[in-house]
């Protein structure tokens, strides 16, 4: 995988690195080569993963149904798959990604 994340069939893969029990949820910018994202939600059966796919397709406007972890589910260290959806897409959807990421 080149970067943070790829265009696979269709669909974009996102390496992301989630920080359970932060004081706020957001996106913190790149942490080696995934996407940081710290979550309010302690990691407790599936509370994170929960958390995470609600606030990506939050700050994406997208269905929670489009985002599915596809490895790392007890892991910190997860990848996503966003169907139906462009790396440039991706950017552009909210400031808070596209300011907060850094290549």
């Amino acid at each position: 995988m080149e970067g943070w994340c790829e265009e696979k069939d269709g669909a974009l893969i996102v390496r992301v690195h989630v920080q359970p029990r932060a004081s706020k949820n957001e996106v913190a910018g790149v942490h080696d080569g995934s996407l940081k994202v710290r979550l309010t939600s302690p990691p407790f059966e599936g509370a994170a993963n929960t958390h995470l796919i609600k606030f990506i397709a939050k700050i994406l406007g997208v269905p929670k149904s489009q985002i599915n972890i596809v490895s790392g589910e007890k892991s910190r260290q997860k990848r996503l798959k966003i169907d139906s959806l462009t790396r440039d897409q991706f950017l552009s959807r909210g400031v808070c990604i596209h300011s907060l990421v850094e290549e």
